[in-house]
């Protein structure tokens, strides 16, 4: 495929992280790959954060993106869960940048618009889009359709940028 760019989506948690990755060619969309890294629950925080990171990095050696991109975190009324969950994140973003590969941010709204139409969508929702935006994914739900999501954003948001330069 000539100019197709494989892109990386990231749901990072640190129960879950789910990744998904797409190839965008033009205004074509692929499904690649999809799944999810879970760290196990009752290792310390620093052996499940170095999981993550291993897993991502495996993940990127049999997947070979060009770019990736993560959701944001999330504020909730709980500062240690936050906390933790940015953790997860830190390990999300260093993985693919200590591949080289520029990691962009979108924050939950975002993804959602991009792919449901609203940002106020639920899990549920994201998820029938996904079977319906690529069908090859199948029936992948939870953490693997907010990462695939996330990839589908970051492809739309290239599309419109380079659309913007044309201009």
């Amino acid at each position: 495929m000539t100019n197709a760019i494989r892109i990386l989506g990231l749901d990072p948690g640190l129960r879950r992280t789910g990744w998904g990755v797409v190839v965008c060619e033009g205004a074509r969309l692929s499904h690649v790959g999809h799944g999810v890294i879970a760290p196990p629950v009752e290792a310390p925080l620093a052996e499940r954060l170095l999981a993550l990171y291993q897993g991502l990095r495996e993940v990127i050696a049999a997947h070979a993106p060009h770019e990736a991109a993560v959701e944001e975190t999330f504020v909730t009324a709980n500062g240690a869960s936050t906390l933790k969950l940015g953790h997860a994140r830190a390990a999300a973003m260093i993985a693919p940048a200590a591949a080289g590969l520029p990691v962009a941010e979108y924050a939950a709204k975002v993804v959602k618009k991009a792919v449901v139409g609203t940002g106020r969508a639920d899990k549920d929702q994201v998820a029938f889009m996904i079977a319906r935006l690529l069908p090859t994914a199948g029936a992948a739900s939870g953490d693997c359709a907010d990462a695939l999501a996330v990839a589908i954003c970051h492809a739309h948001a290239r599309r419109a940028r380079r659309l913007e330069r044309a201009a």
